[in-house]
């Protein structure tokens, strides 16, 4: 087992972890398995049983579905220092959509039974995942809002403040900068809107003096002026 595997920093960087002691945090650590794939390796498809969880180390994860008329709508991307397929461990249920590596990637696996069985007995730990259940359920809340309530423009623009958060925290600096490893078409898929539109909404916010592209591929993104984007109706 490597270092990092073994690390308590590590294990609670996840918030599903951070509330867990530190024998808890070491024996979670003695679970996992380090996992390396190719690009392009399927995971775990929808409809298959959930064996077990996944910490990502490197990297980059699609989660998606397939429509019935055949079109992928991209739910996540799954970036270094995320941990997903936790909700089939935990409720018994089929994988809820199709996961796939985009990019060669690194993580640690721990496996279904033995996860379950140290939460089962550690109450401590089994309320920190109530909490961090509770706090995904407001993310998709959140999700759900911006698709339903907002124009293209401010959901692109809210989208780039979301990032930026999980990059930088909540108090974010008046300019922050942020490489997207999502194409156009990942971020269509997440928007529920065509790759032709997302283009003409983020043209509309470099317009608009709320971001910049740089020939590096990295974005600087002017907080005050896409947070009038994000909220038109406040502006």
């Amino acid at each position: 087992m490597s270092e990092t595997s073994k690390s308590p920093a590590f294990w609670r960087s996840f918030p599903i972890f951070e509330d867990f002691d530190g024998e808890t945090i070491a024996r979670l650590a003695s679970l996992a398995h380090y996992r390396k794939w190719p690009a392009g390796t399927v995971l775990f498809q929808r409809g298959d049983e959930g064996q077990e969880l996944i910490a990502v180390l490197s990297g980059r994860i699609k989660l998606s579905l397939i429509t019935p008329q055949g079109r992928e709508l991209v739910l996540r991307s799954i970036e270094p220092g995320a941990l997903f397929g936790e909700m089939s461990v935990l409720d018994g249920q089929p994988r809820s959509a199709d996961a796939v590596t985009v990019a060669p990637t690194e993580a640690y696996v721990i496996g279904k039974a033995a996860f379950l069985d140290l939460v089962t007995h550690r109450p401590a730990a089994a309320e920190a995942i109530i909490r961090h259940i509770c706090g995904m359920l407001r993310e998709t809340n959140d999700r759900l809002e911006t698709l339903a309530l907002y124009e293209l423009n401010a959901r692109v623009a809210r989208f780039f403040l979301t990032l930026l958060r999980q990059l930088h925290g909540t108090d974010l600096p008046p300019e922050a900068h942020l490489r997207l490893s999502l194409s156009q078409s990942d971020i269509a898929g997440i928007l529920g809107a065509s790759r032709p539109k997302v283009n003409r909404a983020i043209l509309a916010l470099e317009e608009a003096g709320a971001i910049r592209r740089g020939a590096d591929g990295v974005i600087a993104c002017l907080l005050h002026p896409l947070m009038r984007l994000a909220e038109p109706d406040e502006a």
